[in-house]
């Protein structure tokens, strides 16, 4: 796509390598590999970094993760693309199932159905996306997502099954 707006603007981020957490799947309980990256001991996936998400808390069952939504998070209407808020829905609808996941057990989302239900833009300030989950088996678990605006205004919805299988 080519860049017709002046002055352009940019954008720059790093990341860590993501296979040091990938080696740590086997060695910790899913919510004390969040808790260690929430804590700093280990790095926040390269996605966190490339949406600009920060903040998260997470607990047996529950993630909740932030965003203050940017330009360079717009569609071309001038609103934080559906993309944006599907990744966030899902990053913390899936992340509530990881904490109630042992050593050794992987998951992955099986689908994720949204809901938008208001636009978002700069002006909406701080997102706050909160997963729980409502219910889990052996091998699939549900879980949903909330977004709300700074405002407390719910923005969007989501449910989540996510398939539960052995790392081995």
């Amino acid at each position: 796509m080519t860049q017709t707006q002046e002055p352009a603007r940019s954008r720059t981020f790093t990341w860590s390598d993501p296979a040091a957490n990938a080696a740590q799947l086997g060695q910790r309980s899913g919510l004390e590999l969040l808790r260690a990256m929430i804590a700093g001991e280990l790095a926040a996936p390269p996605v966190m970094h490339l949406m600009d998400m920060a903040r998260m808390e997470a607990d047996e069952g529950r993630v909740a993760v932030e965003l203050v939504p940017q330009e360079f998070h717009y569609n071309p209407l001038g609103t934080v693309h559906g993309g944006v808020i599907s990744t966030l829905l899902d990053t913390a609808a899936a992340c509530a199932v990881h904490t109630t996941l042992p050593a050794g057990v992987g998951y992955t989302s099986l689908d994720l159905s949204v809901k938008f239900l208001r636009p978002v833009t700069v002006a909406s300030g701080t997102l706050r996306c909160e997963g729980t989950v409502l219910q889990r088996g052996r091998r699939t678990a549900l879980a949903e997502a909330r977004l709300t605006d700074t405002r407390s205004r719910l923005v969007a919805h989501a449910t989540s099954t996510c398939l539960l299988f052995p790392l081995d």
